[in-house]
């Protein structure tokens, strides 16, 4: 059992004065992400129409282009955590999708002889939200936000050339695995959520370990990636992306 806690899961580049010796000890952090995390924007999103909306009370301006601004990137979000797109063209698609959505909002809103019932409804679709139901949207997430970089302090992998350690528990339990001939294999299987924080699956596959180690939701992906080869050399990685033949989010 560990005597106690290592540094935080995703260190920063080692000052000068300690670069040899990050060089002698090399340490590389790889944390499993709930999806929750792809929320951020959502949070975003609420804090700023807050700031807006608590503007727009003191001068009296309307909000409701706001509360409507709001509500599309909540939905869009829903949509990123609720789905997976596994390939770039399936996010082509959905963008294609929403913009003729869009834009046939916006036509019939200004030209109000198309489709006089639609024009209707969308005029009467007015949504109003003050400051406080924005700020406590983004409190709330916030405070989950808190909560889970606490808990990842507690259950994290530490890979070195020579061993694969998983810290976990609240007491920093320490399991010890051997990290010579580590085959890892990398699944990029959401395309939204690598563009938002570069987040993908890592397999952990330890020599003469009947169980692979799954990752779920590693921030950074790729540069762990880079990381583990330069570190461990002999290490064979594998990149699953579909479909085989889209290969725009690789290199």
């Amino acid at each position: 059992m560990s005597q106690g806690l290592t540094p935080p899961p995703i260190p920063s580049d080692p000052p000068p004065g300690k670069e040899r010796e990050s060089e002698q000890n090399p340490r590389i952090f790889l944390v499993s992400y709930p999806k929750v995390i792809f929320l951020y924007p959502t949070l975003l999103a609420a804090f700023l129409a807050g700031l807006y909306t608590l503007i727009a009370k003191v001068e009296g301006k309307d909000t409701h282009t706001v509360c409507a601004i709001f509500m599309a990137v909540f939905a869009v979000n829903l949509v990123v955590f609720a789905f997976d797109f596994p390939r770039t063209t399936s996010l082509t698609l959905f963008f294609f999708i929403t913009a003729v959505v869009l834009g046939l909002l916006l036509t019939f809103r200004l030209n109000e002889q198309l489709l006089p019932w639609v024009n209707a409804i969308l005029s009467a679709y007015t949504p109003h939200a003050n400051a406080t139901f924005f700020f406590s949207i983004a409190g709330a997430l916030a405070v989950i936000f808190a909560a889970v970089l606490l808990n990842v302090q507690f259950d994290y992998w530490e890979v070195t050339p020579n061993e694969l350690l998983h810290h976990h528990g609240w007491l920093s339990k320490l399991e010890r695995l051997p990290s010579q001939n580590l085959k890892i294999d990398v699944e990029i299987n959401d395309v939204f959520e690598y563009l938002l924080l570069g987040a993908g699956r890592m397999i952990l596959h330890p020599n003469n370990e009947p169980l692979a180690i799954v990752l779920e939701n590693v921030m950074r992906i790729r540069k762990k990636e880079t990381q583990l080869t330069r570190m461990l050399g002999a290490l064979q990685v594998q990149v699953r992306m579909a479909p085989r033949g889209d290969t725009s989010l690789e290199g």
